[in-house]
Order: structure tokens, then sequence, then C-alpha cells
């Protein structure tokens, strides 16, 4: 019977502890809208990125333009001239496919950028973040834009806005 009491006594003991433990939210994407920075940094990357697929498609015409080039000129060349103009063209293709890889592949030039500028904004936020869960008492601070899966939010426990307001900005008016 003792036994039964003190398993009760902690249960309930370990119950109200874990209902004592505050959470909140975010908005990550809404914070994100508001700092300048990540905006600027956000229209770099579009510009490259256009910037490199244009390249890329340029390359990749290039190739069909040899292509049919060679298969119009296919009857008039000798196994040689053939072996020559498919092993350039097959050359050019590599050559194009290396370069999208280059620019847009996970460890590519565009993923890099996008690292070196999004990072100090990141990290600017987690600070914030942390600092608005410290000043606040919260335990615990979920982003409702991440893989948690949050049902229902009660907005009173959005703390989005203080995050915004944490990195001195003012909720409310997006960068642009």
């Amino acid at each position: 019977m003792k036994k039964v009491i003190i398993t009760l006594l902690f249960t309930f003991v370990g119950l109200t502890a874990a209902l004592a433990q505050r959470f909140a939210y975010v908005d990550s994407d809404y914070i994100l809208r508001h700092v300048p920075e990540y905006a600027s940094s956000q229209k770099q990357l579009a510009a490259l990125s256009q910037q490199w697929q244009k390249e890329a498609e340029g390359r990749f015409q290039e190739i069909d333009r040899l292509y049919k080039s060679y298969q119009a000129d296919q009857v008039l060349m000798t196994a040689d001239m053939k072996k020559r103009r498919e092993a350039e063209i097959v050359e050019k293709e590599k050559a194009a496919k290396e370069f999208q890889r280059s620019k847009f592949g996970p460890d590519g030039e565009l993923a890099q950028r996008s690292t070196a500028l999004v990072k100090p904004v990141q990290d600017r936020v987690a600070k914030a973040v942390q600092a608005v869960a410290e000043d606040q008492n919260l335990d615990m601070i979920f982003d409702k834009n991440s893989e948690v899966i949050m049902l229902y939010a009660n907005p009173r426990y959005d703390k989005s806005a203080d995050v915004i307001t944490r990195l001195g900005l003012k909720p409310g008016v997006l960068a642009k």
C-alpha cells in the first residue's frame, strides 16, 4: 500500500511539473520576412540562380544546335568525322552537366553562397529567440514552420513579434 501511495505521489508531482512547463512558438517565415538582410540575400540568390540558369540553358541549346547540325550533315561525313563530331557533342554535354552540378548541386556554388548569406541572419534570429525564451521564462519554443507538427497553436503563445522586437525591428513592417 505504501508503494502505491508513493508511486501515485511521484506520478502527481511529475504530472504537475510537466504541466508547469511553459511553451511558445514562433513563425520563422514571418520573422525572416521582417529582416532586411534576409530579403536582400534572397534577392541576390535569386538573381544569381537566374543568371546561372540562363547560362546553363544556353549551353544546352548550343548542344541541341550541334546535334541537329550533326544529324543534317551525317550522310556527307566519313566515319572519322562522325566520331569527332559525336565526341564534341558528348564533351559539351558533359561540360554543361558539370556546370549545372557545380552551380546548383548540393555542394554547388548557389548552396555555398546561400549558407554564407543566410547563416548570419539565422544565427542572429536564434540568439533573439533564446533571449526571448530566457526573458519570458519559457521552457520551449517551437517553430511552426519546421518538421514538428503543430495541429493547433493559441495565438497568445506566438512570440514571433517579440523576436522581431529583440532583433531591433518593428513587427508589421516587412523588409523590402
